[in-house]
């Protein structure tokens, strides 16, 4: 599948582990990899890097293959989930960035580009995540109100 606004394939990514049960050297129990999920969101982690520290400090491969449920399930169900979704907040927050830059080099075409394709990006994602329930249906981008934030 090709990649949005550029024309290449993007081949490149981490080989997520093939079984989908719990391995049998793991010694934690999901109940305590819950309670690490939430433990690690409360003090700020995001989904992703919650996921990156238990693989990489707690040697939990995966953590639906221990528990049965993904990060964002479990932070779901103990009310810690984040108002927005990670990959939108990445977004917007690149655009922030942009936004500024080009307040102090407002002759930066190149950019003036990038910031186009990305809040192409944000609109496309808000439209996918209002229709699916996990974004407000009245939540809008607007690049002044991203500025404030």
């Amino acid at each position: 599948m090709a990649r949005i606004h550029v024309h290449t394939h993007g081949k490149s990514h981490s080989i997520r582990p093939t079984s989908k049960s719990s391995p049998s050297w793991l010694t934690q129990s999901p109940d305590q990899v819950s309670t690490l999920v939430v433990r690690m969101s409360k003090d700020g982690a995001t989904p992703s890097e919650i996921g990156m520290k238990l693989r990489d400090e707690h040697a939990v491969p995966l953590v639906k293959s221990v528990t049965g449920k993904t990060v964002t399930q479990v932070l779901a169900e103990n009310n810690v989930k984040p108002d927005m979704p990670e990959d939108l907040e990445r977004l917007v927050h690149k655009a922030l960035g942009l936004q500024k830059h080009l307040k102090a080099h407002n002759s930066d075409h190149r950019n003036v580009r990038s910031l186009e394709l990305v809040e192409a990006k944000i609109h496309r994602l808000a439209k996918y995540y209002k229709r699916s329930g996990k974004l407000a249906q009245n939540w809008k981008y607007a690049a002044v109100i991203a500025q404030l934030e």
